[in-house]
């Protein structure tokens, strides 16, 4: 069976990538994308890495398509939870990669978006999309929340800590993110002789992916933690490391700390524990690679390195997407990282 698939958001820098894996899928039929600016014109015009891959137009609505199996969401947020009630009504699954979904709680997503949530049954509903750890639940869902590029990163290196019981339930998390991760408006800080050569710490303290980071660490470490969350600009395009520091309960060897990350990734396609994580191993693809050090004294570091378009964001839809319509999970992603 090949399935429709439309996605809302087409010409930002998700939607592009979320178009460039999905004409390729062997399962999938790109059926729709949508963009007010650009309705009616040619999807190759636009994105002209697809010429030759999809011609089919850009439609100012979704519901200009008919027939579909599936829906993406990649709008800024506060689109997602208008949008995605109606399709599912209409038997449609969804995956919101907005931010709209992540937050159990609409007055926590009230406090971090500054919005009134429009949709709490849905964000009841809603599964945290993070296919290594929340698997089972993904398989059968018909609504999932798509993690933030940051958020990924983090809870990948953290999850296998908190949930072995060899840490405090505290992280610091030091992040740096290329600059596409901003998404395609221009703004000052993004301007290249600003950023070309430098690096920036931004929206410290009030940045959308530290509650849930918070939230996830809470699903592993058995109590409320307590997450600390600096992000960085730094001068690349694609790629997030995100380095996790912690307080070890007690005298921790470094083959117990390799034993739980193991635990966890020793068998995935997609997540690697590797001595030195690198950025450029993983750029292009849906892999990331984690990895984690024992410090002086009591203090524990662990990476956790991926593509923030890829498996921070469009590749990890389509891998819960694979998850929740019963394909092979690695259908459409299975090629490595760039590597230079």
């Amino acid at each position: 069976m090949t399935y429709k698939v439309g996605i809302i958001g087409g010409t930002g820098y998700t939607g592009s990538e979320l178009s460039r894996i999905l004409c390729r899928h062997p399962d999938v039929e790109l059926a729709a994308l949508t963009s007010r600016a650009n309705a009616g014109k040619k999807v190759s015009s636009v994105h002209t890495f697809l010429s030759g891959y999809t011609d089919i137009e850009f439609t100012e609505k979704i519901s200009d398509t008919k027939d579909l199996d599936f829906v993406m969401v990649a709008t800024p947020f506060g689109v997602a939870m208008d949008e995605v009630p109606a399709l599912r009504e209409q038997g449609i699954k969804c995956i919101d990669l907005s931010g709209d979904y992540r937050m159990k709680d609409p007055k926590v997503y009230e406090k971090w978006y500054g919005k009134e949530h429009t949709d709490p049954e849905g964000l009841k509903e809603a599964v945290f999309g993070l296919p290594e750890l929340f698997r089972d639940k993904i398989k059968g869902a018909s609504l999932v929340a798509n993690p933030g590029c940051y958020a990924t990163s983090a809870i990948i290196a953290i999850a296998p800590l908190m949930k072995s019981g060899l840490v405090h339930p505290d992280v610091f998390v030091d992040g740096k993110s290329g600059t596409s991760g901003a998404g395609m408006k221009p703004s000052e800080r993004l301007h290249h002789p600003v950023c070309g050569e430098s690096v920036i710490p931004y929206k410290v303290g009030t940045h959308r992916h530290q509650p849930e980071i918070a939230m996830a660490a809470g699903m592993f470490a058995g109590a409320e933690p307590d997450v600390a969350f600096v992000p960085h600009l730094i001068p690349i395009v694609r790629g997030i490391i995100s380095s996790c520091y912690f307080r070890a309960k007690g005298e921790v060897t470094q083959e117990e700390v390799d034993e739980a990350f193991l635990k966890v990734y020793g068998k995935e396609r997609f997540i690697h524990y590797v001595p030195e994580p690198s950025i450029r191993a993983v750029v292009g693809s849906n892999h990331a690679q984690v990895g984690s050090k024992i410090l002086d004294g009591n203090r524990i570091v662990a990476f956790g390195v991926l593509d923030n378009l890829v498996k921070g964001a469009s590749g990890q839809a389509v891998q819960n997407m694979n998850l929740m319509l019963g394909l092979p999970e690695a259908d459409g992603l299975d090629f490595p990282g760039l590597g230079v």
